[in-house]
């Protein structure tokens, strides 16, 4: 029972985000560069490659959230959300990336139990989650960063609420093209 309870009250927390009332903005401002990342990760249409970085999504516009933990009704449904949106992304030359502290075997399991069809990367130490202004250890914040195909800092949302927010982002996308 101790254990049902404690888990309710930590989902109860990630979903509704408690820390970000407390949280300093440290975040990278619109018209930065995004900071550079190379981070181990997880896609389950892209089996072979496992380290990705900024560059690779050069000449894309990219959408990198933060998330806090794998499997959480928060984080699945923000996961859900982007990954039912994810062909209308794909329309404006846009890719999602969801960073969490969680390690790849829990992304794959992620991915695969919740049909998640973009990459999850691992961030266990949260570098570059702090890069960001994204990490309250031990979890990353919910933060979403809109990235031109420069690599510039066009929009982004701090400390989110998980409901409709991919729908959020995408409208924002639409308005930036």
């Amino acid at each position: 029972m101790r254990n049902l309870v404690v888990n309710l009250l930590v989902s109860f927390i990630l979903l509704f985000n408690f820390n970000s009332a407390i949280a300093f903005d440290f975040a990278p401002e619109v018209g930065d560069n995004a900071p550079n990342f190379q981070l181990e990760g997880f896609n389950k249409n892209i089996k072979s490659k496992k380290i990705w970085e900024l560059n690779d999504f050069h000449g894309k516009w990219l959408v990198i959230y933060f998330y806090p933990k794998d499997f959480t009704a928060g984080c699945t449904l923000e996961a859900k959300g982007f990954s039912e949106l994810k062909k209308d992304f794909t329309k404006y030359n846009a890719e999602i990336v969801g960073i969490s502290a969680d390690n790849q075997d829990s992304h794959e399991s992620f991915c695969s139990e919740k049909s998640i069809n973009y990459t999850l990367l691992s961030d266990p130490q949260g570098i570059i989650s702090d890069k960001y202004g994204s990490w309250i250890p031990p979890f990353s914040d919910r933060n979403t960063f809109l990235i031109s195909p420069e690599g510039e800092i066009t929009y982004r949302w701090i400390s989110v609420l998980p409901i409709n927010h991919a729908k959020e982002v995408l409208n924002v996308l639409k308005k930036k093209i």
